[in-house]
């Protein structure tokens, strides 16, 4: 006899066997194991999505933010050239107020100059006709009326000059 035999009830009850265990498997086993894949499928396809997503929101956010960002650099560079344009302003109002103070001065000064030089020459006229007076009439040896002695100074200044006359 062989060493293995084959007979018909052993192959039946084989395939009888393999059926079975392969419902149990099928049941037990293959059902769970694939709903299991297939739920992690679904879930690293949910996580992709959402990565995708996320990147391109993320990639939009970024290009938000460059624009913001340049705008800002633009502002800023607009800011300080109004700054320095303000400043260069205020400068010369600053000048400008200074040499108008300065010129005031200046005016003030030349009138002054021009008041106390009259003063002077009216105070050198006084003395001056005071001395030809004297002069003259230590000259004359005689006293003068006033209507001379004014008629005489009246003839010096117009000789000594066109100044206005002050008491």
């Amino acid at each position: 006899m062989p060493l293995v035999g084959i007979d018909v009830w052993t192959f039946i009850f084989t395939i009888v066997n393999l059926l079975i265990f392969y419902t149990i498997l099928k049941r037990f086993l293959f059902k769970p194991v694939t709903s299991m894949l297939e739920n992690r499928r679904i879930g690293i396809e949910t996580s992709l999505k959402d990565a995708e997503a996320k990147n391109m929101e993320a990639d939009q956010l970024k290009t938000e933010y460059l624009k913001k960002l340049d705008g800002i650099k633009e502002e800023r560079s607009e800011m300080i050239k109004d700054a320095a344009k303000r400043a260069d302003q205020r400068g010369d109002e600053i000048i400008k107020k200074a040499e108008a103070e300065a010129q005031k001065i200046i005016d003030k000064a030349n009138q002054d100059i021009a008041r106390e030089r009259q003063r002077a020459l009216n105070e050198l006229k006084d003395q001056m006709s005071e001395l030809v007076i004297m002069a003259a009439s230590k000259i004359v040896e005689k006293e003068l009326d006033a209507k001379q002695h004014d008629a005489m100074i009246k003839e010096f200044i117009d000789e000594v000059g066109e100044a206005k006359w002050q008491n």
